[in-house]
């Protein structure tokens, strides 16, 4: 895989707007119906890993993406700054409770990488317990699929330009101050130093399960192809309803 600041943030000029949003409303059509199916076969679960700098889009994903789906079958978990609490247990304590059952469909907005990317960053941690982690989190992670749960994990990736617009809206559009958080602009500062965390992570927590990097810049294409790779993945479980 090339560095993040090699891969692109748009799509190729062959995939036109509209037609690709109508694919997009096709596939979670799909979803919906896949879902169902996952909930009552019950024999596996899907995990979700939503990640990207700040703005790259993760809510809106989540927000789109999934919109079509029983909410009695999906739950999102958002990972912000470790509590107190949290501080005080090893790094995934907070994580285990909110893996997925079997039939279900988890959503981490953000995750356990976090673990590695800030501390990494800001130096919060000597380098040989962020190493550990490494390897913690990918037996972690085989864990989970040794137990029937099927993981993908998405990289939003979002250009340096179209970042400043979105941070700059969230000051000025109305619907989108809520979101505002100071911390944004002072993280985006880190920008490099956070793509080159994730260069090594991807090397080194994707060999049996690879990221996929998707182009963020356009909303519309960000969700169709985490629409398209959510269908493509449920389908080839080839699950049956029970009898």
């Amino acid at each position: 895989m090339a560095s993040l600041d090699k891969e692109p943030t748009v799509p190729k000029d062959s995939f036109d707007k509209k037609k690709t949003e109508a694919e997009t409303d096709g596939f979670k059509d799909q979803l919906f119906d896949l879902q169902n199916t996952l909930f009552a076969e019950k024999k596996h679960s899907l995990l979700v890993i939503l990640a990207g700098l700040d703005a790259s889009g993760k809510d809106g994903t989540v927000s789109h993406v999934f919109s079509s789906m029983n909410p009695m079958g999906v739950n999102v978990k958002a990972f912000k700054a470790p509590t107190e609490e949290e501080q005080e247990h090893d790094f995934l304590w907070r994580v285990h409770p909110h893996v997925p059952a079997k039939g279900m469909i988890q959503i981490f907005n953000r995750s356990h990488y976090e673990d590695i990317l800030v501390p990494t960053v800001h130096k919060t941690f000597d380098k040989d317990i962020i190493e550990r982690r490494y390897d913690i989190i990918n037996a972690f992670e085989q864990s989970l699929v040794d137990e029937g749960t099927v993981i993908l994990k998405f990289f939003l990736n979002v250009s340096k330009e179209e970042q400043k617009e979105r941070i700059k809206d969230r000051l000025t559009v109305a619907r989108k101050k809520w979101k505002y958080d100071p911390a944004d602009k002072t993280e985006s500062e880190f920008r490099d130093d956070y793509l080159k965390v994730y260069d090594k992570i991807f090397e080194r927590c994707s060999p049996k399960l690879p990221w996929i990097i998707v182009p963020a810049d356009k909303k519309w294409y960000r969700n169709y192809i985490v629409a398209k790779t959510m269908v493509d993945t449920l389908k080839a479980l080839k699950m049956k309803y029970p009898s």
